[in-house]
This record gives C-alpha cells, sequence and structure tokens, in this order.
C-alpha cells in the first residue's frame, strides 16, 4: 500500500499510537489537564433514504429500472458525444446490421449459478452464512443490454467489458456493430462516470472522523473489554498525552452497522420466561456503550447485517426503544443505511457493506476496495439492487443515483481494512475505506478532514470470558 494511503505518526515525537496504557507518573499527572474537543459543523444529507410513513410494497421493481435509465441516459450520452463524437445514439429496435452505433440501455447478466428458489432459504442463520462466501460467477455468463423496448446479446472485445467484471442493473453505453442475426459485437464501452464534486474548504488544524463497524455485541465473541478499549480511546480515558490530543480531534463517530447482530437466543426465548430477562442483555450493553460515546462526541449508528432493522435498502434508523439512555442525547443520532452527511463542508457517503458484499458474489478478479471505486464509475451506489439485493421498490425516483462525488466513501464490515484514494476528473479526489468488521479485527478507522489521509488503529485485549 502507498505511504500516501495511510497516515502514521512523526518520528520526531518519540511516540506509538498502539502506545494506549503508559504508568503513572508526574508527567502524566502534570499533563492531565482537560483537552477541549475540536467541533465541526454537521449536516445531513441523506433525507432521501428516509422512507417516511407511506411505504408501498405493490409497485414492480420494473420502474426502478425505468427510473434509473432516465436519471443516467443524459449524463450517459455526454460521455458518449465526448468520447465518440459522430457516432449516432440508437434505441435497440433501431440497431441495423452492420453499422457502428452507440446504444444506451441497462446491463443485465445472463447467470446459471445465479440462486432464485434458495433466497426463501437464506434466511436460516446457517444457510445464509453457508451461502454468502459463495460466488456465483461462471464461464457461461453472458450479457444483455435492454432499454425501454427491446433487449440484446452481447459479445464484448473490451477487457472491461467481461462478465466477470460487471453486474446487473449498471447504466452504460456501448459502441459496435450487430452481427447478421446475431449478437450485437462490442468494440467501445463508457459509464456515467464520477459525478460532480463540491468544492472541499480545507480546515486549518487537523480534525478526524471515526469509523468503526461490526461491534455485535449479541455474538458470543464478542470482547467487551475490547469493546470498552475503543470506548476509552475515544473518550479521551485511555493512553498517554499523545493519544489523547488525538482522540480530541475526533469531531464525529460513525458505528457503520453490526452492533448489535443475530439476537437469536431471544427470538427463540419464551415471552413468558425470565430467561427473556437474560437474552435482553446485548441490548443493554449495547445502550450502555452508546450512551458513554454520545456524552463524549457526536455518534452517528446505522444499522447493518443482521441488526434488528429492515432487511431492504435503504435500512431506516434503528428504533429509539434500543436505546433508553443514548436517545435523550443531542449528538446521538440514529441514521439510514446508507448514510449520508457533510462534516466542515466534506461530504462522506457510505453503507454498512451489503451493496459491497452482493457484488463481490457476482464478479471475480475484483477486490472490495475496486468493487466501492466500480460504485463511483457506475454513478450508482447499489446497481445489483433490486435483482440480488433487496430493496424498496421505488417509483419515480431511484435514491441510490449519486447526484453529487463524495470526498469520503465507505463500505463497512468488510473482511479487512483497505483503502485509497481516488483521483477522478476535474481535480476530485475521494477516499475509498473499506472499515473492518470490529468483531474480528479490532480496528477503529480515522480519516483525516484536512488531508484526507486515513490511520486505522487496532486494539487488543488478552481478556477472555469463563
Amino acid at each position: 500500500m502507498g505511504t500516501l494511503d495511510l497516515e502514521r505518526p512523526t518520528p520526531s515525537t518519540g511516540q506509538k499510537y498502539d502506545e494506549l496504557l503508559s504508568m503513572p507518573g508526574d508527567m502524566m499527572c502534570a499533563e492531565a489537564a482537560a483537552i477541549p474537543r475540536a467541533t465541526c459543523e454537521y449536516t445531513p444529507r441523506g433525507q432521501g433514504f428516509l422512507l417516511g410513513k407511506q411505504r408501498s410494497f405493490d409497485r414492480q421493481y420494473a420502474q426502478l429500472y425505468f427510473s434509473r435509465l432516465l436519471k443516467l441516459r443524459q449524463v450517459v450520452q455526454q460521455q458518449v458525444q465526448a468520447a465518440w463524437p459522430g457516432t449516432p445514439v440508437v434505441k435497440i429496435l433501431s440497431v441495423g446490421e452492420d453499422q457502428e452505433v452507440a446504444v444506451i440501455g441497462t446491463l443485465y447478466k445472463d447467470m446459471k449459478l445465479k440462486p432464485s428458489i434458495l433466497d426463501e432459504y437464506a434466511k436460516q442463520p446457517g444457510f445464509k452464512q453457508a451461502l454468502g462466501g459463495t460466488g456465483f460467477c461462471s464461464d457461461d455468463d453472458s450479457l444483455v443490454l435492454e432499454d425501454e423496448g427491446a433487449r440484446m446479446s452481447m459479445r464484448s472485445e473490451c477487457a472491461e467489458l467481461q462478465p466477470d467484471s460487471v453486474v446487473t442493473g449498471v447504466v452504460l453505453a456501448v459502441r459496435g456493430r450487430a452481427e447478421p442475426g446475431g449478437d450485437f459485437v462490442v468494440s467501445g464501452v463508457l459509464w456515467a462516470g464520477l459525478p460532480e464534486q463540491p468544492q472541499r474548504p480545507l480546515p486549518q488544524e487537523d480534525a478526524y472522523v471515526a469509523l468503526v463497524s461490526g461491534l455485535q455485541l449479541a455474538n458470543s465473541k464478542a470482547d467487551m473489554m475490547q469493546v470498552q478499549l475503543l470506548v476509552d480511546f475515544l473518550t479521551g480515558n485511555l493512553g498517554a498525552a499523545p493519544q489523547q490530543q488525538l482522540a480530541a480531534k475526533v469531531v464525529q463517530l460513525v458505528i457503520a452497522g453490526g452492533s448489535l447482530g443475530q439476537l437469536e437466543a431471544l427470538a427463540a426465548a419464551n415471552p413468558y420466561s425470565r430467561q427473556q430477562t437474560t437474552d435482553m442483555e446485548p441490548v443493554r450493553d449495547m445502550d450502555l456503550v452508546m450512551t458513554e460515546l454520545a456524552a463524549a462526541l457526536p455518534v452517528d449508528i446505522m444499522p447493518g447485517p443482521d441488526d434488528p432493522a429492515n432487511a431492504s435498502l435503504p435500512q431506516q434508523p434503528l428504533h429509539q426503544c434500543l436505546f433508553p439512555g443514548a436517545a435523550p442525547y443531542s449528538s446521538f443520532r440514529r441514521v439510514t443505511n446508507p448514510h449520508a452527511f457533510e462534516l466542515g463542508g466534506c461530504l462522506l457517503l457510505g453503507t454498512s457493506g451489503q451493496n459491497i458484499d452482493d457484488m463481490a458474489k457476482y464478479t471475480r478478479g475484483r477486490s472490495r476496495l475496486d468493487l466501492l471505486a466500480c460504485c463511483l464509475q457506475w454513478c450508482h451506489l447499489c446497481p445489483t439492487a433490486p435483482d440480488t439485493l433487496t430493496c424498496f421498490p421505488f417509483g419515480a425516483d431511484d435514491p441510490f443515483v449519486l447526484q453529487q462525488c463524495p470526498h469520503i466513501m465507505l463500505a463497512a464490515n468488510q473482511p479487512e481494512f483497505d483503502t485509497r484514494l481516488l483521483e477522478g476528473p476535474g481535480g476530485a479526489s475521494v477516499r475509498l475505506v473499506c472499515v473492518p468488521s470490529f468483531i474480528k479485527t479490532g480496528t477503529l478507522v480515522l480519516v483525516n478532514l484536512r488531508t484526507l489521509q486515513c490511520q486505522p488503529l487496532t486494539f487488543q485485549s488478552n481478556y477472555t470470558s469463563s
């Protein structure tokens, strides 16, 4: 990984960021003066992901695809005019034989191994976990382009448009010729590209947004000592002066899903049994953690995989009854998944990871970070919804189409930490971050709002429950 991808301690300090525990001494007591926490203006930008009270599921998903194509057609057409001047843009029904044309439509990936009825059984936890790590690509996969009037089979000669590297639901333009009575042979492809990025004001001082996911407090493998180390660091109760000064520069914490996990014991418990009180302990633990954090800094909590929220995207905020202690704090916000907000003029957009997890099942040879970059290139946050990723049947709008290019884009609950600075046209820079699951890695990610540099912090504990 390049040196620009990670922010590291300066050698002159002689301190290490993983030196979180210090022996008490005169110097430590002298430096124990209160350190004020930095602040940053917060503006929510994800109102389009809120469904409100009118939630109708009686619409067909075809309307969602039509809305997506309608919103992105003009964007892709501008790319065609700039890259392929003089090439006529036609509908599929107007494609003639042996004539080079450009066609704009929605990609469909015909996959022999794509599950169908298996989705009904995915509600069983054991089967879902086994299915989650399975890829469904095969050498027999093929590509189809569809617009408002028809669809056509494609055979691509472009390396960037191969069945293994794309997914269903992407709006794109293809250039090529139709074979007599056969497929459309693609010689060129254009994506929607990165949307326009708003100007980012540069802060005078360093300020950090902290990203964490997958606490999984209801999991039997959850290490509460490790979670407490995380809480103590963010609240300024851990480490020597350098670590406390770093924690004081954290202006926002985003808990990107997976905070609770599956409450299997509670779901199976007898509602009239006293055992239900014990099964509720993970919920109380989560509220205690959020209360302690919200008392020290602004906290956004997103729902995620296996959390007690609706399964279809966009997931709505976790119910406030789960947080009797944290909910009264104005610094505690229950937000949607996906989640978008502006912090000091820096636009952040992220998901709890379901979109990247689903895309990984239907592609080969692409890392999780590559797929996150593809979402920007395709100008769509969840292209596989609703084909293989469940989502709400929107009618006249597709809120997953990217209207602005974020400065920081994240996917949470990933197998490992990864990051990249993506450079786009017009000087656009996007910090891509794969936030790992905390229960598996013990990692918190800090992103500097001034430099967009990224810094992982790992908490380890030798504590084992008896």
